[in-house]
């Protein structure tokens, strides 16, 4: 059985479409973005009798609008900035020489009369942690500016720049204000406070004019010191010699009203006074004893009652106990001083005054002993200024560091321009 020949279907103008004009098969294919397939898969679709299909090729990437736009913030951000700013550095910008000086507080530690009469001149002294930090201060402050410009035309030494070098040097027509704010650019200080030591770092047109005012600021920290010592002494004199005149006025008023009470009493202490009423009173109750005694031997040698011995020593008997009660009523209820005082309440006045003269009498001691104190540290000076490490003298410009400051304004404008690129897509996005 011979197999048949596919059939091959004509039109109606008698063209066969299954069939090329010269009498070959007619591939079937499916045009895909308006390309024809190429001759390998044509080969291909022959042997397999499928069909092939092609995929787009990408286009070659094209620059936009957009994108230019971010060249140009780039070149206007990053470019321009660290240009401008190298060709300041190294063209326009003055060399600064540094002068280094270091300096602290200290305290004289020797020993003096009297911290052996009882420590007290310790108290007297301010602490050298709080003059450290007043120093601190005193170095940034506009008045140690206005006594060094005194002694160094500081505006006159940073204006040589100006108006090349602006932005390293003050302008001519500044104030004392704008002095003072160019010099904490100039002047850098740094400060421990566990230790108390400082390091001053300052900057000038030519290595002298550093070292001057380095030295400069060492003389004016060391007089802002005596003058703490001054005050401190001064103060100190004061206060003490104030404590001395009061604890002196209430010993004083505390004597005298003891004497008042001796002169209005009679009575220079009472507590011997008592001590004497205390001895009559024994005697007398010793005398009572012994007549007790010898009316029970009397009883016991006469057996009648009415002896006129046993009547003598009965009298006796009884006068002395009298006699002690009388003093025992004189001791609790009379009248001593004629003011209705009697001797329990004199006792106790005599002891308040006495206590109260000497409560003064030990005030005025340590009022003595801090005055000694005061007037021992007043001689001598209890504060100075150490100065470590000496005015330096440079050598080479250290200053302005161009290599750091180029590389910190590229590093900034690139961190500025980040965060604005960012922020534009981010609003391109959700637009």
């Amino acid at each position: 059985m011979t197999e048949r020949p596919p059939e091959i279907k004509t039109r109606p103008d008698g063209q066969n479409p299954e069939v090329t004009t010269d009498g070959s098969p007619k591939v079937k294919s499916r045009k895909l973005g308006g390309r024809k397939p190429t001759a390998p898969q044509v080969e291909k679709s022959k042997n397999i009798h499928a069909i092939s299909f092609d995929r787009p090729v990408a286009r070659p990437a094209q620059m936009k609008s957009r994108h230019r736009g971010l060249v140009l913030s780039l070149v206007l951000v990053i470019a321009l900035p660290v240009l401008l700013t190298t060709i300041y550095l190294t063209i326009f910008a003055q060399p600064q020489y540094a002068s280094q000086v270091g300096f602290t507080i200290r305290q004289e530690e020797t020993g003096n009369a009297s911290d052996l009469m009882g420590g007290l001149s310790g108290l007297l002294g301010s602490p050298v942690q709080s003059n450290a930090d007043l120093l601190f201060e005193y170095v940034q402050s506009q008045e140690i500016v206005e006594r060094i410009d005194a002694h160094f035309d500081l505006i006159a030494h940073y204006t040589e720049s100006w108006p090349r070098d602006p932005v390293f040097s003050i302008w001519p027509t500044a104030l004392i204000e704008d002095v003072h704010w160019f010099w904490n650019r100039m002047v850098r200080l740094t400060y421990d406070k566990s230790t108390g030591m400082m390091l001053a770092q300052v900057r000038a047109r030519d290595p002298a004019s550093a070292q001057r005012l380095a030295h400069l600021i060492v003389a004016e920290s060391e007089l802002m010191i005596n003058r703490l010592n001054e005050t401190a002494r001064r103060d100190t004199m004061r206060n003490a010699e104030f404590d001395l005149e009061t604890a002196l006025e209430r010993l004083r008023s505390a004597r005298q009203a003891l004497s008042e009470f001796r002169a209005r009493t009679q009575i220079l202490d009472p507590q011997a006074d008592i001590q004497g009423r205390m001895g009559v009173l024994n005697v007398l109750q010793q005398q009572l004893a012994e007549a007790l005694v010898e009316y029970d031997l009397l009883m016991m040698q006469i057996s009648d009652s009415n002896d006129p011995r046993l009547r003598q020593m009965q009298r006796r008997i009884e006068v002395v106990r009298n006699r002690i009660n009388e003093e025992r009523r004189d001791f609790t209820q009379q009248d001593v001083t004629g003011d209705d005082t009697d001797y329990p309440r004199l006792i106790a006045q005599y002891e308040g005054l006495l206590v109260d003269q000497t409560f003064a009498e030990a005030t005025y001691q340590a009022a003595l002993t801090a005055f000694d104190a005061a007037r021992s540290n007043a001689s001598r000076q209890t504060l100075y200024l150490a100065n470590f490490i000496q005015p330096s003298l440079a050598q080479r410009a250290q200053y302005p560091q161009t290599i750091l400051i180029i590389a910190l304004t590229a590093g900034f404008m690139t961190l500025i321009w980040s965060i604005m690129a960012l922020v534009y897509y981010s609003l391109r996005d959700r637009g």
